[in-house]
């Protein structure tokens, strides 16, 4: 499918602000599920491991199974990256800066709202704002195809009802080609079986009954062709699947994000508890951590944007850096006592964790623009996947340990085990191994550092 080349502008400024709301709506309450935790530790009375579930699975879940916020945040990105190239990362990083304001912002709404309303009010209005992510919908339109693709295609209003229910426009050119070719023989043959004799207000099987036998066959050899072209369609993306694991750059991403998320995604969940477990005087808490660790990610969503459009920057190498500076400051939550040194080490998670605005970035450059919504529903599965394991884990330590310090501690090492996997497959000896073979796979991909960009 050959789109038409980014605009970088236009329409895709529209596309940018409609995403941002999206993310602002969308992840703005889930990612400041910290002040909801510490009030459903006294609503359920149960263990922080157990308890925790309710966070991890609220934005987890959404991405596990490609539904709610999966789903979302996965059409933001992935249309952005259509309509820009050369300000990609400063469109990335305006839209997933929405996610980051809207932090903030709920951090403080959901404290007002429970202190009115209390914990079951507040969920009834935050849900009630989350309906206006409809509208933001409304905006959002692919990059339209290029002429010539899009002329060569057959029109699908000559395409039989036969074929239409059966969705026969997912099929390519050649298939459509062939059964419209297929279709007209029939019709000069005189077979009964023409469109005089089954007008689309009627089934297509009511046929003159002499030759009604000859239709219904008709009928189920093209069902069963139908069923066989779906079947092709499902082996090539498997396919096209295990193809894109044999890149080294994208196994690595698949296995950093799971532990990125295993170890960096708890702190926006328990850093209010923490505040609470540190036995820390309400007078001296200005404003809540995760309020902090919002503002911080805004900013760095931002700047991190700005200079992975900068030609002399190697965005993976940004990438890697912004893992390994996210895994210390959260192994660094032990050793802070006081508000003010968590709350700068709330802001350093914060500000480190804005990768998620180069992320979409450097995963482009690895498999293209063209496979870039297959690769990234597979890479938001398994971020789906730590989201839900890693405030449980967190949790589950606390309980056996009554602290959160080996908790933070194992949450660091994730996400430095992560960093450490992608740097070492971003190293310049993978490319020198490559030209050494005499032979390299038709098939293979290979990360383009920012200066070929």
């Amino acid at each position: 499918m050959t789109y038409q080349k980014p605009p970088d502008g236009g329409w895709g400024w529209i596309i940018v602000v409609a995403s941002f709301f999206i993310q602002f709506l969308c992840y703005g309450s889930p990612l400041a599920v910290g002040v909801l935790y510490v009030e459903w530790l006294e609503v359920f009375d149960e263990g922080k491991g157990k308890t925790a579930w309710v966070g991890s699975l609220a934005a987890g879940v959404g991405l596990l199974a490609s539904f709610g916020c999966g789903l979302l945040y996965t059409a933001t990105v992935t249309v952005t990256c259509q309509y820009f190239e050369k300000r990609r990362g400063l469109a990335l990083g305006i839209v997933s800066t929405g996610s980051s304001v809207g932090t903030f912002i709920y951090a403080g709404l959901q404290k007002e709202l429970i202190s009115i309303y209390r914990i079951d009010g507040c969920l009834l209005i935050i849900g009630a704002l989350a309906l206006n992510i409809l509208a933001c919908g409304i905006l959002m339109r692919p990059l339209p195809r290029l002429p010539e693709a899009a002329g060569e295609k057959p029109c699908l209003e000559t395409v039989p009802d036969a074929y239409l229910i059966y969705h026969e426009k997912d099929l390519t050119k050649e298939e459509n080609l062939g059964m419209l070719e297929k279709e007209k023989s029939n019709a000069a043959n005189g077979d009964g079986c023409s469109q005089e004799n089954h007008p689309q207000s009627k089934s297509v099987t009511q046929c003159d009954p002499i030759v009604k036998d000859n239709c219904s066959n008709k009928e189920k050899q093209n069902c069963k062709q139908l069923v066989k072209n779906k079947f092709h369609s499902y082996l090539d993306y498997w396919e096209e699947t295990i193809d894109l694991f044999k890149n080294k750059v994208f196994a690595a991403l698949f296995i950093n994000i799971l532990l990125f998320d295993i170890g960096g995604f708890p702190p926006s969940v328990l850093m209010e508890d923490v505040v609470k477990s540190a036995n820390i005087h309400k007078e001296d808490v200005i404003v809540p951590l995760v309020f902090i660790l919002g503002i911080m990610m805004a900013v760095g969503k931002l700047v991190l944007g700005i200079l992975a459009d900068f030609k002399w920057i190697n965005t993976l190498y940004l990438y890697v850096f912004t893992l390994m500076a996210t895994g210390l400051a959260v192994s660094a939550v032990p050793f802070a006592k006081t508000y003010t040194s968590l709350a700068i080490i709330a802001g350093t998670i914060g500000f480190f964790t804005g990768n998620w605005s180069i992320f979409p970035y450097v995963t482009t450059n690895t498999v293209g623009i063209d496979k870039l919504t297959h690769a990234y529903g597979i890479l938001m599965f398994f971020a789906g996947i730590g989201n839900c394991l890693g405030p449980p884990i967190v949790g589950w330590f606390f309980d056996w340990t009554q602290s959160y310090d080996i908790a933070f501690y194992f949450c660091g090492l994730c996400v430095i085990v992560g960093a450490l996997g992608m740097l070492v497959v971003a190293l310049p000896f993978w490319k020198n191994c490559k030209t050494k073979k005499l032979e390299p796979s038709p098939k293979s991909y290979s990360y383009k550092v920012a200066s070929a960009v």
